[in-house]
């Protein structure tokens, strides 16, 4: 971390950089940061300021104190932060509205903008998904599924939309863990090759025929389930 310059408040410079350190991954989510006299030492600034810095945060959501245990970064900006708070994100059906939306236009639009390595990126995700499932790792399956489909709306090109889904994406991999049975419907795997396929064929009308069917069959799967 930089000693922050007097150019702008102390407090604002100090929350700036602490922003950035949780927008980056260097503080992830779910991890407790450095204490309170540690920051203060490496910042070579008050205490006070370094408190109200982090009170800041956690006012924004990005930030949870708790007692006896230090803070932890619960969201990665505030974005993720506010949707966090929505009584919405516990009802699996309406995430998986939200996501339905988001993963067919992704296909769409990588179908059309992706490049040599974002296709690259689906193969290894794709095989990694693959492998999971024949060890019956369903932890490295869930990871390797939402990697997956992240790639995809990397691919998109469309940088807002990518915000958008790393905002909720703890939710989406609660949403794929709550509907995955190992070993999968043979097909689920199937549409799962063949989106990629369409995507790197440049095809958008069947990528996002093929992002549409994976949806339906994981909203089948939920119901079935429940």
């Amino acid at each position: 971390m930089k000693t922050p310059v007097r150019q702008t408040p102390l407090v604002v410079q100090v929350t700036e950089q602490f922003r950035a350190l949780i927008e980056d991954g260097s503080w992830p989510v779910g991890v407790r940061i450095p204490a309170e006299l540690q920051l203060v030492q490496d910042l070579g600034v008050s205490r006070s300021t370094v408190r109200e810095a982090l009170r800041s945060l956690a006012s924004a959501g990005l930030l949870q104190p708790r007692v006896g245990d230090g803070t932890y970064v619960i969201a990665r900006d505030d974005l993720a932060a506010l949707l966090a708070r929505g009584d919405e994100l516990q009802d699996l059906q309406q995430v998986l509205d939200v996501r339905s939306i988001l993963d067919v236009a992704a296909a769409s639009w990588a179908a059309n903008r992706r490049t040599t390595a974002d296709v690259q990126s689906m193969r290894r995700a794709l095989a990694a998904r693959r492998k999971a499932h024949d060890r019956d790792d369903r932890a490295a399956y869930v990871t390797a599924d939402v990697e997956l489909h992240r790639s995809v709306v990397q691919a998109s090109g469309n940088a807002l939309l990518l915000r958008l889904y790393d905002a909720f994406i703890d939710v989406v991999t609660e949403a794929v863990d709550s509907t995955t049975t190992l070993p999968e419907d043979p097909r689920l795997g199937e549409l799962h090759r063949e989106l990629v396929d369409a995507i790197e064929a440049h095809d958008g009308g069947r990528a996002a025929d093929t992002a549409a069917e994976l949806v339906r069959e994981v909203q089948s799967a939920d119901r079935h389930a429940s």
